[in-house]
């Protein structure tokens, strides 16, 4: 990358990149990062800090990954090349126990930069050559290793030797120091940069002015530096982020609502009366929140999580008859057809025949065949149907209700912010209610939901026999698997039924279905529903087991027939993908087996673990992986194998993964939404950023006062994301 011109006069954090660096510079930065103006590129701070003596640690650069590393050239040497013209410059660099190497084609001309003894950085992809680690045409920038001949040399020379080299997160057209001396050139140019802290808040928690700290960041002469400097901006972060939440909290209070009362000896005191267990202490607390916020007359945005199996289907349905009983619609809107069927059917089994007929619980599925699906239309639109139970479908034109006071989402992260917007503007800002068995820490819950009330239930009713779970290592342990088949065989002997998961339809069809948190594909073939039946059906142990498919593929109806049939009890098995994740109750079902555990996130996994031990009948989870010892992925299948706490894998999960986009990026199409701020590490941080903006918003709700606040907040969310905030 070279940089064309710096534009005349002093470009501010809204200004194009390319009135600054020039086209093909912000061009590149565009393709890469996705970064258009200033403030985007100035926001790309260094991944981390090298000293000008330290070495990279080259046994630890992961293979296929592009890096930038700091080494030492140890030798040089030029060979013809076999089978065509040319020659082949190999040099190796070393951290001073490791050894790498890099392969330039008909560059002999190198030798006179990568001489021995000369220190530099190095930028490539790592690769493997015959067994030895390789970066083939690599950037690479050597370090001028001649103090400064200046006046005052001494301490020109001291700066030299102890500055931090800053290096970037870069791509393999993009090296670190290429961002270094375009960040360089954008900050020389800059004109005043306004300061998004209020002068109060800054002193208060001893931050830097945000000016000094993007010098500071970029171009530190210490490491004292660059550490205040991200104190200062991670801070500004989550304060900026926490104002942007806090605002959009406010606009939805600001609508007007209707209020939700249920009348004594109503509804939902008769559906009460009728259920056969007691509601545990935290249903009823949560339960008693909701009902305190549908009875206002602003619109209900609340989130309630818990773990697996502790009853949030029931907090919901108290909450729709509620409704219900002034008249209005409850719209409960599920991520799959399955499991709209099956919230449908729970629905009705707990409402009972009298209360059932009163409310008409009404199934909406994009897959019902047409004259079904028209007279349920019908019975929505006139308000026959108050409890409506559905799909995407209930997105669309076809659908409309009469009176829609109360929208419930299950697993909010299955659904886009279009999908949610939808069906919210199909009434009058109806009450929202989120639903996810996602357990979420504190401080996600604070930095996503920042806007929604967070509701908690980690009590389980009595009576679950509880589940075990094990890691079957078929890295170290291949024969195991046939003992994991044969050990589901003894729990069907027992009159007992499985589940079989697998990460794929087909041998090349991997099911989409598998939520915000699936682990990365690791490449090679996976375990398919296709070839995993084919297996299981030719196992003489199970020659009389009743094996039936189940995935996403599958016509609604056919999907609707296998998961009766196996809730029946005339099935004994089902090999299915995760559209079985949620929602899924068979008390007889003792077994879970999930083939290649690995392709799953560890929130997938604690759901999938929840479809068993439901009932008086003991829960076997299997996690069936050949991930080798030491890597992430055996580390999180572990931790699920360790604890049957969803809390504290949600903990441990976010470590692992480090959030990438838990601002909903993932959700709204946009990139990483986060920079320095780390959820899993920066509690202190957002609970003090959030306190601080609350105090503001609460004497300037409008940022009146506050111009570069209001910017920065406008400038930190891009439009998608802002639509995610603002929809909830």
């Amino acid at each position: 990358m070279t940089v064309d011109r710096v534009a005349e006069g002093g470009p501010n954090l809204d200004s194009k990149l390319s009135g600054v660096l020039g086209g093909r510079t912000a061009q590149a930065l565009q393709r890469a990062f996705g970064y258009s103006v200033v403030g985007d590129l100035l926001a790309h701070y260094p991944r981390r800090y090298a000293a000008r003596g330290e070495l990279t640690a080259l046994a630890s650069l992961p293979l296929e990954e592009n890096v930038t590393i700091v080494a030492e050239v140890l030798e040089v040497r030029e060979r013809t090349m076999r089978s065509r013209r040319g020659s082949i410059l190999e040099a190796k660099i070393s951290d001073g126990t490791g050894v790498l190497t890099l392969t330039f084609f008909n560059q002999a001309w190198r030798a006179r930069e990568l001489k021995p003894g000369v220190r530099g950085m190095f930028a490539g992809k790592v690769s493997d050559y015959r067994g030895a680690r390789q970066l083939a045409h690599p950037d690479y920038q050597v370090f001028d290793e001649s103090a400064p001949a200046t006046t005052g040399a001494d301490a020109a020379a001291v700066r030299w030797a102890t500055a931090p080299i800053p290096i970037y997160p870069a791509t393999g057209s993009l090296s670190s120091w290429q961002l270094q001396t375009a960040v360089g050139l954008v900050l020389d140019g800059v004109g005043g940069v306004p300061d998004p802290l209020p002068e109060g808040v800054r002193r208060a928690h001893g931050l830097l002015a945000h000016a000094d700290a993007l010098e500071r960041v970029h171009r530190p002469e210490r490491d004292d530096d660059w550490k205040a400097a991200r104190r200062t901006l991670r801070f500004t972060e989550a304060f900026v982020l926490q104002t942007a939440l806090l605002e959009r909290r406010a606009a939805a209070r600001a609508h007007e609502a209707v209020a939700r009362i249920p009348r004594p000896g109503g509804l939902l005191d008769r559906f009460e009366a009728s259920l056969p267990f007691e509601l545990t202490d935290d249903q009823r607390e949560v339960g008693g929140e909701i009902l305190a916020d549908i009875a206002a007359a602003v619109p209900m945005n609340r989130l309630v999580q818990g773990e697996v199996g502790s009853g949030k289907t029931v907090v919901a349905l108290r909450a729709m008859l509620a409704v219900a009983e002034s008249g209005g619609q409850a719209a409960l809107l599920a991520p799959t057809e399955v499991l709209a069927a099956q919230h449908l059917r729970s629905i009705a089994r707990m409402l009972g025949p009298g209360l059932a007929a009163e409310v008409m619980p009404t199934l909406v599925t994009g897959q019902m065949p047409a004259a079904d699906r028209r007279r349920a239309a019908l019975r929505v639109a006139a308000g026959q149907a108050r409890i409506v139970v559905g799909t995407h479908a209930l997105l669309g034109d076809t659908t409309s209700f009469a009176d829609l006071g109360l929208v419930v989402v299950d697993e909010q992260h299955r659904f886009g912010v279009e999908q949610r917007e939808a069906l919210r503007l199909k009434g009058r800002h109806p009450h929202v209610l989120v639903l996810t068995a996602t357990p979420i820490p504190r401080t996600v819950a604070m930095t996503v939901f920042g806007d929604l009330d967070v509701s908690t239930i980690r009590q389980l009713p009595a009576g679950r026999a509880g589940i075990e779970t094990h890691l079957v290592p078929l890295a170290e342990r291949p024969t195991w698997r046939a003992r994991v088949w044969e050990r589901l065989a003894e729990e069907l002997a027992q009159g007992r039924q499985g589940f079989v998961v697998c990460p794929a339809i087909e041998a090349k069809l991997v099911e989409d279905d598998g939520g915000a948190d699936a682990a990365p594909d690791a490449g090679g073939p996976v375990a398919s529903v296709a070839s995993v039946l084919a297996e299981l059906t030719a196992l003489p142990a199970l020659s009389g087991a009743r094996i039936a498919p189940l995935h996403g593929r599958m016509a609604a109806d056919e999907k609707d027939e296998v998961m009766r049939a196996f809730a029946a009890g005339d099935l004994d098995v089902l090999v299915a993908t995760t559209v079985i994740e949620v929602g899924v109750d068979v008390p007889n079902a003792s077994t879970m087996v999930v083939v290649d555990a690995d392709r799953f996130g560890v929130s997938q996994l604690h759901q999938l673990r929840g479809r068993v031990g439901r009932g008086s009948v003991p829960g076997l989870c299997l996690l069936v992986s050949a991930a080798e010892p030491g890597t992430v992925a055996r580390e999180r299948l572990e931790a699920v194998a360790a604890t049957g706490d969803g809390f504290e894998l949600a903990r441990v999960d976010l470590e692992l993964r480090q959030e990438g986009d838990v601002l909903g990026a993932m959700q709204s199409g946009g990139r990483s939404s986060l920079k320095l701020l780390r959820v899993a590490r920066d509690g202190e941080v957002i609970a003090d950023a959030r306190e601080a903006a609350a105090g503001l918003l609460a004497d300037d709700p409008k940022l009146a006062a506050h111009p570069a606040l209001a910017d920065a907040v406008r400038r930190r969310l891009d439009d998608e994301t802002s639509e995610f905030l603002s929809r909830g």
